[in-house]
């Protein structure tokens, strides 16, 4: 799974995911894309798990790229633990996801069989998506 591989501060605060995405809103790379709708926070194991359900799809045809990784470490404490004393322990990374960001891009397959494996990877995200192509960025 993504992580970082070392970062300056163990925590993070939560931060605010109102407003659009400012960077990552554009095909950049690829000729089709998966496009957020709402804000959520991406967990590493959902990155993963909708990769591998894109790779399997495309059989080694095309290429992919992951368009977010996950840099925000989220915190837990442990379970029956009274308020108080102190954040909890970084249990897992997220990458936030602002609305319009693109979260996968693909080229060198066909609109139908990009269709097909974005359709497959949305099930694994726990955020709306849209797939949008790379000329005028309209919906397909």
């Amino acid at each position: 799974m993504l992580q970082p591989n070392r970062t300056k501060f163990r925590k993070q605060q939560r931060g605010r995911m109102t407003g659009l995405a400012n960077s990552g809103a554009t095909v950049a790379f690829g000729e089709y894309g998966l496009k957020a709708l709402e804000p959520c926070w991406l967990s590493s194991r959902q990155i993963e798990a909708a990769r591998v359900a894109l790779t399997r799809h495309l059989k080694r045809g095309g290429k992919m790229w992951i368009r977010v990784f996950p840099d925000k470490p989220m915190t837990k404490k442990p379970a029956e633990t009274r308020m108080g004393s102190g954040k909890g322990s970084p249990e897992y990374w997220v990458a936030p996801v602002r609305v319009g960001r693109i979260i996968f891009e693909m080229e060198g397959v066909s609109l139908q069989v990009a269709k097909e494996a974005f359709h497959l990877a949305r099930h694994k995200l726990s955020l709306k998506t849209k797939i949008i192509t790379r000329e005028n960025y309209r919906d397909v």
